[in-house]
């Protein structure tokens, strides 16, 4: 079963660390398909997250970007 959450971020990701970089990233085909060629990074960072519910807490987020 597959639980979807929306929420949005409050303020600043903080802590944010590499994790993975080129080959190493697990999706880097689907992402070069998808989105096209450059130097794709898969980051993390903690942020403060309000969800729909109105509750706030602190979630780990990972993200993609290429440069």
């Amino acid at each position: 079963m597959v639980t979807i959450m929306y929420f949005d971020i409050i303020g600043n990701i903080e802590d944010i660390e590499t994790i993975a970089v080129g080959g190493k990233i697990r999706d880097i085909m689907r992402l070069r398909k998808q989105y096209g060629q450059g130097r794709w990074r898969k980051l993390k960072g903690i942020a403060k997250i309000q969800l729909t519910s109105g509750r706030i807490c602190k979630a780990e987020r990972h993200w993609y970007e290429a440069h």
